[in-house]
């Protein structure tokens, strides 16, 4: 019997869990290896050439490592700045994630999208190509938020995370008012599905978010291939950048699929 495939999970943080979580339901006979620079986290606090020149040596090394069959950038930030750099330095396939512009705007009803993400994603010219090629007659407003991902990265680790911080970098998301108000919401960064639950609860008015994570799966399953039968040998690994033990497997488990990360 052939020895599991490793998928190697990169984001800046914990954010990237919420890809992962969708990769393990849809792969469950993969190894998998996640990886948080947290010692470089958040990324929208770098300049692009900060980022570049951080994040593809790293995956280098990691790829040297621990020899993936595949590799996701579970990162807006990083994918919409690196993956022509890693593409063209390192033979393994990668598969990134980006802003998903297109099919939100193709589900709008009212034709007022916005694209909730870091500084960093909705100021870069990648985002504004996507809404040229993608809005497809859509008013899409960009919402560049400072503290969202940092907030997530702390509810996850156990902290308080007050309402009034989440409510304030979500409020510019919803524009307008009767039957010309946002209607959907695109979450431009894998950190923010960690609050999907308060950001439902304490949004002015009901929309749907889109989440690229499902369809980031779809397009790793079928880069590996017919999967294999799940074995107790699949291993599940994470790693911090910064070095620094963890104390979250009990909050980890469900994002690798039930799996103790070492």
């Amino acid at each position: 019997m052939s020895s599991p495939p490793t998928i190697l999970v990169f984001d800046s943080g914990l954010g990237g869990l919420t890809v992962l979580r969708e990769i393990v339901h849809a792969r469950p006979d993969a190894n998998y290896v996640y990886v948080a620079d947290d010692a470089f986290f958040p990324y929208g606090h770098h300049s692009e050439e900060q980022i570049i020149a951080r994040v593809v040596p790293l995956v280098g090394e990691l790829v040297a490592r621990h020899a993936p069959a595949l590799v996701v950038i579970a990162c807006n930030t990083a994918s919409t700045l690196v993956m022509s750099h890693l593409r063209s330095a390192y033979s393994v396939p990668f598969v990134g994630t980006v802003p998903a512009i297109k099919p939100a705007c193709a589900s709008s009803k009212t034709k007022r999208v916005s694209v909730l993400g870091t500084k960093g994603t909705v100021n870069r010219e990648y985002t504004r190509r996507l809404i040229d090629d993608f809005a497809q007659g859509c008013e899409v407003t960009l919402v560049g938020s400072a503290e969202l991902a940092s907030l997530a990265e702390s509810a996850l680790s156990g902290n308080d995370v007050c309402d009034e911080d989440i409510t304030a970098e979500l409020a510019p998301c919803f524009v307008g008012s009767g039957e010309n108000r946002t209607d959907t919401v695109v979450l431009a960064c894998t950190h923010y599905p960690l609050l999907l639950d308060r950001l439902t609860r304490l949004a002015p008015w009901p929309v749907d978010w889109i989440d690229p994570a499902a369809a980031i799966a779809r397009r790793v399953s079928e880069l590996l291939g017919s999967p294999g039968r799940e074995s107790d040998e699949a291993r599940a690994k994470i790693i911090f950048t910064s070095r620094r033990p963890h104390t979250l497997s009990q909050a980890l488990m469900p994002f690798f699929g039930g799996r103790v990360p070492a």
